[in-house]
């Protein structure tokens, strides 16, 4: 049974970790950094340089900017500059005027930015720095850190700033807990154990902000349905062409509802998502398909509400041994997720539901991250398919073996290695695959 100190813990941890994004949280977070900066600068921007970890450039180079109808970083900076508003977080790029996105566009073609990548062997892989000289030659100057609101310099001329963003609530709008002499507190380590007894016994009312932050995800695909995004994924399988084959059946429902709102997040749509662990799109495929599987099943809203936070709180603790960015895309993670809930939507047990886990291990543990991009629907649907098989398997009694891969006969052990592999492991192949993104056309 979780103590009271464990409930809080969990509770304060979740709530930080699902919060509103509007746009790929990588520009975002970019977008967030130059803002910090440009808000203590005393004259107008002369020049605007930001360096960048690797997943950071990755992550942010191929991704619509909302409400701009345009991809990449540079639009995204010229934004953080011309809005300067860093209390809006991961939604500053929530509205914009006309006339502030043509400053941003002038901004642009005047070619006052600078994008380089911070290398390095302690940068970490969520690294942004910014430096941002004025019209008489003040000098300010922010770097964000680990998370993507995690703001750790902010100085002008050499003098910190920093305390004046110390004061106040999180972003999750709940407060840090401070210890008893005055220090943060370590964020809880969690287990599968933790997290599988928090999701089913925890009060319903701490709970039921994850059934409406799954709601908000699923305005975002409704919202989708109505245009077309990007690969127009979600709407194909809505489509007679995609029914002809696939049908009307529960993953039909799952795919589209999940595809249409990373297609409209990817493609730079305005809409707000609640993100996972720092990314929307994980946000996106660890709820929505898993909402979507109890709706079609007429499942209360308290087992609904239960399976949805299952899956959420599974991918922050796989997040909390993998790292906010590596090369395992993070539809792995989500996928490990909505199998684990799909098994209890079907009234499994939590054996059966450990054993959906290492069924999604031993499956796709090798898919890539190359960026985020339009193209992201199409990992979200692979996730989103093999987390159902993984589930009716386990179901079954069929489930992946220690004997196997990289599976471990503990659970906790299966996601170490899981989290071993994409951090540490895939190191080289990020660097590689950011080597392959920035050079092609190069080729002689």
């Amino acid at each position: 049974m979780l103590t009271t100190r464990q409930l809080e813990q969990i509770d304060r941890l979740i709530r930080r970790e699902v919060v509103p994004a509007t746009g790929c949280t990588e520009p975002a977070a970019v977008a967030l950094t130059v803002a910090y900066a440009a808000a203590i600068l005393p004259q107008k921007p002369q020049t605007i340089e930001v360096l960048l970890s690797t997943n950071m450039l990755k992550n942010a180079m191929g991704v619509g900017i909302p409400g701009t109808g345009m991809f990449g970083i540079p639009i995204a900076i010229a934004l953080g500059v011309v809005l300067a508003t860093p209390e809006k977080q991961l939604e500053l790029l929530d509205s914009f005027t006309e006339e502030e996105l043509g400053k941003a566009k002038q901004l642009v073609a005047e070619d006052k930015i600078s994008v380089q990548l911070k290398e390095g062997e302690h940068v970490d892989k969520l690294y942004v720095e910014v430096l941002i000289t004025d019209e008489q030659g003040h000098i300010a100057r922010s770097v964000l850190e680990k998370t993507h609101t995690g703001l750790i310099t902010l100085t002008l001329d050499g003098t910190s700033h920093l305390e004046q963003y110390e004061i106040g609530p999180s972003p999750c709008g709940c407060d840090e807990k401070m210890e008893g002499n005055g220090e943060k507190e370590e964020d809880i380590a969690l287990t599968f154990d933790l997290v599988y007894e928090y999701a089913l016994t925890a009060p319903l009312e701490s709970l039921h902000f994850i059934y409406e932050a799954a709601l908000q995800n699923k305005r975002a695909s409704e919202f989708s349905l109505s245009h077309s995004y990007g690969h127009a994924l979600g709407k194909m399988l809505q489509s007679d062409l995609g029914l002809q084959f696939f049908g009307d059946t529960p993953l039909t429902q799952m795919l589209s509802s999940t595809s249409l709102a990373c297609d409209a997040r990817m493609d730079g749509a305005p809409v707000t998502v609640m993100s996972n662990s720092g990314s929307g799109n994980q946000g996106i495929s660890s709820m929505l398909p898993v909402l979507t599987f109890a709706q079609r099943r007429g499942q209360d809203e308290e087992t609904t509400t239960r399976a949805i936070m299952l899956s959420s709180l599974l991918v922050v603790y796989i997040k909390q041994q993998l790292g906010r960015l590596s090369c395992l895309c993070g539809m792995v993670v989500s996928g490990i997720g909505t199998a684990c809930a799909l098994v209890y939507l079907l009234g499994g047990t939590k054996e059966q539901s450990i054993g959906a886990v290492k069924n999604m291990i031993g499956n796709v543990s090798g898919m890539i991250c190359d960026g985020a991009k339009p193209s992201c629907s199409l990992k979200a649907s692979t996730g989103v398919s093999s987390a159902l098989i993984s589930a009716l398997l386990a179901m079954e009694g069929h489930v992946v073996t220690a004997n196997e891969g990289i599976v471990d006969e503990d659970i906790d052990c299966c996601i170490r290695n899981l989290a071993d592999l994409g951090r540490d492991g895939m190191a080289e192949t990020d660097l590689k695959v950011l080597k392959i993104m920035t050079s092609k056309g190069k080729h002689s």
